[in-house]
């Protein structure tokens, strides 16, 4: 059961010590729909200073490893790092423990949150998410390592894009011409010559926070790292937004065009999302889920034989067109479960009339819903894994299957 905004508030004051709620209420999905549970339960607080905060607590192990990793990225991004981003960052205000979690309090970072098609929809917003792309990727790399943080070579990134591959192809369900397709691309030397840089890591339209149509925030860096820079950008390639070609403009521009097959790798990335689903569903022996994935790779093989472009490498085929791709979007699952939880969690478009007069007014203070009440109710229940899909696929290209094609790696060397 989802926790109350009260025993949130409870838990907050806790976690912040001096800290003087005089107002608060739900955030997210249980203040959306009541009685929903997602993968936090989440308030928004404000203080008697006016400050205004959001606290979270863990649903799941999985929700719980994503707060985890991103409480460490936030500690890892220092006051000079920040310095060199233009725009903010989340800020760790206060921790208290909660049943085998614990409960996280942020200051809430101001700006809205909106889906790829509409920030993609406005070139000037579309520029800023290219600069503010390039300038993570701009971050010296030497915090990531003193931090304790993943880092990949570009041979590393080559080699575990192999290995999730290979993994794919034992489960009997690749196809074999995407198999032969992803193999040609993975066999371009040329592909993968791109210098490693700091990586955001689990980018999405919900990483990004807008105010006056620019870039004011970003949000969710649990993947921070040092690895490929085209894992970054494989959500703008699925929109939809007209202006969503400048964000790859504005962002190459900023990064003065250093690594030119990028755009082609961060298409085989998108791809690629379809083998992580279908391996989900094997992983959790969901068959829905493997159905689901095998449908949507015999979609993918069936589309690119009808096309003719920009091949993922000199070998490989065509890429869809702009309505081919829209189909595949509509068909694909959004998310995956490490990043559907809650990077839109830090935004402050909410109407402060909705908190209505506060709850912990003198004359509430023997109500059974006050805070002292509600600090007892903050047993957490089991922990199980969400379930959620990939990420959108993007621009794809392969020619059509040969009987060479079908042949798998092993057969093939």
């Amino acid at each position: 059961m989802a926790r109350s905004h009260l025993t949130l508030a409870a838990l907050a004051t806790s976690a912040v010590p001096g800290l003087d709620v005089v107002q608060a209420r739900l955030h997210g999905s249980s203040a959306r729909t009541p009685g929903a549970h997602g993968a936090f339960d989440s308030a928004l607080l404000i203080d008697s200073d006016g400050r205004t905060l959001i606290i979270r607590v863990p649903a799941s192990q999985a929700a719980e490893t994503e707060q985890s990793a991103d409480l460490v990225a936030l500690r890892a991004l220092t006051t000079g790092t920040r310095s060199r981003l233009p725009f903010d960052v989340p800020e760790f205000v206060g921790q208290a423990p909660l049943s085998g979690t614990r409960a996280i309090v942020y200051e809430l970072l101001p700006g809205d949150s909106f889906d790829a098609d509409a920030l993609t929809g406005h070139a000037g917003v579309s520029g800023s998410i290219g600069r503010a792309i390039a300038a993570i990727h701009g971050l010296p790399t030497a915090f990531v390592g003193t931090a304790g943080l993943p880092q990949q070579s570009a041979e590393e990134c080559r080699t575990s894009t192999i290995e999730l591959i290979d993994r794919a192809a034992a489960t009997g369900y690749l196809p074999a011409a995407l198999l032969r397709r992803w193999e040609l691309a993975t066999d371009d030397d040329s592909l993968w010559q791109f210098a490693p840089c700091v990586v955001h890591g689990s980018m999405s339209a919900e990483s990004f926070l807008i105010s006056d149509d620019a870039v004011s925030g970003v949000l969710g860096w649990s993947a921070l790292s040092v690895g490929d820079p085209a894992r970054d950008l494989n959500w703008l390639l699925a929109s939809r937004g007209a202006a969503g070609e400048t964000a790859v403009a504005s962002y190459a521009a900023a990064r003065q065009g250093n690594d030119p097959r990028i755009t082609q790798r961060a298409m085989l990335y998108a791809e690629l999302e379809l083998a992580r689903w279908l391996l989900h569903g094997t992983d959790t022996r969901n068959q829905s889920i493997v159905d689901d994935a095998v449908a949507m790779l015999d979609g993918l093989v069936d589309s690119v034989h009808t096309n003719t472009m920009h091949p993922l490498s000199p070998k490989t085929g065509p890429i869809l067109d702009v309505t081919d791709v829209e189909n595949m979007l509509a068909a694909t699952p959004r998310g995956i479960p490490r990043r559907d939880l809650g990077s839109s969690m830090h935004t402050d478009a909410y109407n402060l009339s909705e908190f209505g007069p506060s709850e912990f007014d003198d004359d509430s203070a023997g109500s059974a819903d006050s805070v002292g009440g509600a600090a007892s109710d903050t047993t957490a229940g089991p922990f199980a894994d969400d379930a959620t899909g990939p990420i959108g696929t993007v621009q794809i290209d392969a020619g059509p299957a040969t009987d060479d094609q079908a042949a798998t790696r092993s057969s093939s060397e």
